[in-house]
């Protein structure tokens, strides 16, 4: 699994804010020797962090927390450069989703004590020490509005999952309709077959029929969680492969077409433009059986239109204006900003459906 963006993200920061403080501490010459006896240990917070914040995330935080108090403590000290350890660790602390904001705010009220305090016992006078304090409260808010923007991240990320979830559903909830509504009436005809003793030969033609529904069915349902999860190929090579199988299973010609430059669409307007497709081939097949099928799919500016036409079929003339399917269709190329009409086209039946880009 790759990383998300958001781990990227702290991850430049860690390696950003790791760079500053070796910065901090190799640019501070005269920091008296005593003092690298907290900077030290500090700074050795701050690699405990680093190490141990995916592992384990309280005792980073934990060592992170000790990193920023101790270098406040003697934020006071002459060229010791401790203001920029403490004042970051404090940040990225507060950044942090999983501690609270009240520990953040806990933790940031025992650093300004300490800088406080360390400042009037060094003597470091009310500019510096005011000015340390405005270093604090900037990156304070600082931290604020990362935790802010991660948190919005994370709810966004959990409301397309949700989405996501919902189309799985729908789609899925599509799918088995059609299947099992015609697995159900092949098997009401088989039955009323056998029971009046009659015909077991097409009895067992729609015993096999129902067999196969069942398998495109499962086969169906695995593709459009395929399709939904963007684990299909694009859709000009989905619907030449539902125009091969139709025109197999169904013995009747299909023709395809493709105009203009291919582009990428979102799996929800791929996935409902296929849908659109195979549910225009199977009323084809029911009320047009043996009537050559035209599908075309047009990459135009802002938009990608389909359309399948069939002409009148040997067995039947009038066509219907199909059934749920395709209102079910419609209803869910509206939700994408799309349209979807069938009608009567010359001697033949067209369904036309545009989503745009």
């Amino acid at each position: 699994m790759h990383p998300t963006p958001s781990v990227h993200d702290r991850r430049a920061m860690h390696v950003l804010v790791t760079a500053l403080l070796v910065y901090a501490l190799l640019s501070s010459p005269n920091t008296p020797r005593w003092a690298w006896l907290v900077l030290g240990p500090a700074f050795l917070g701050w690699l405990v962090f680093l190490a141990l914040t995916r592992r384990a995330p309280r005792v980073a935080l934990a060592a992170l927390a000790a990193c920023s108090l101790l270098a406040s403590a003697i934020v006071g000290v002459p060229e010791a450069s401790a203001t920029t350890i403490a004042a970051v660790a404090l940040m990225v602390f507060i950044s942090h989703p999983v501690p609270s904001l009240g520990l953040g705010f806990a933790l940031t009220a025992a650093d300004i004590t300490l800088v406080t305090v360390s400042g009037l016992l060094w003597e470091r006078g009310t500019g510096a020490l005011l000015s340390n304090l405005g270093i604090f409260a900037l990156l304070t808010l600082l931290g604020l509005v990362q935790r802010q923007h991660r948190q919005q991240n994370a709810q966004a990320a959990r409301l397309l999952a949700e989405t996501e979830r919902t189309r799985i559903a729908r789609e899925l909830h599509d799918v088995l309709a059609h299947s099992l509504g015609a697995l159900a009436v092949q098997l009401e005809v088989a039955e009323a077959l056998l029971s009046e003793g009659r015909d077991p030969e097409g009895a067992l033609a729609r015993v096999r029929r129902s067999r196969r529904l069942a398998v495109d069915g499962l086969t169906e349902a695995r593709a459009a969680v395929a399709a939904l999860r963007s684990d299909v190929p694009p859709l000009p090579a989905a619907l030449a492969e539902l125009t091969q199988a139709h025109q197999r299973d169904h013995q009747s010609e299909v023709r395809l077409r493709t105009d203009g430059g291919t582009r990428a669409l979102s799996p929800a307007a791929e996935v409902s433009l296929l849908r659109t497709a195979r549910e225009a081939l199977t009323n084809a097949a029911k009320h047009a059986a043996g009537a050559p099928i035209e599908v075309d799919l047009s990459y135009v500016d802002g938009a990608v239109r389909l359309s399948v036409r069939n002409a009148a079929g040997t067995a039947r003339t009038e066509l219907p204006g199909g059934g749920f399917g395709l209102t079910g269709m419609r209803e869910r190329l509206a939700l994408l900003g799309g349209t979807l009409t069938a009608g009567p086209d010359g001697d033949g039946w067209l369904v036309r459906a545009e989503v745009p880009e």
